[in-house]
């Protein structure tokens, strides 16, 4: 395996203990929950950035390659 596939596995399994923490908190948060309330405000703006994180450790990575290996020259990079 490489040495970065197994950071990144780290990195999903404590972002995925994040979420289950702050989902945890934020069930057993008292009701009623008013609009203002900015304790459970910040729960809910935590848990949006580890979902985005986890997405983005998920989503494909596109990297864009010149499609000639040096300038001036004629050949492909494919």
């Amino acid at each position: 395996m490489d040495d970065y596939s197994e950071c990144l596995d780290i990195a999903r399994q404590e972002l995925k203990l994040a979420q289950a923490a702050l989902r945890r908190d934020m069930v057993e948060y008292p009701t009623p929950i008013a609009v203002c309330d900015e304790q459970f405000n910040h729960l809910l703006d935590q848990s949006e950035r580890v979902r985005k994180a986890l997405a983005a450790l998920e989503a494909p990575c596109f990297v864009p390659t010149p499609r000639k290996l040096t300038p001036g020259r004629s050949i492909e990079s494919r």
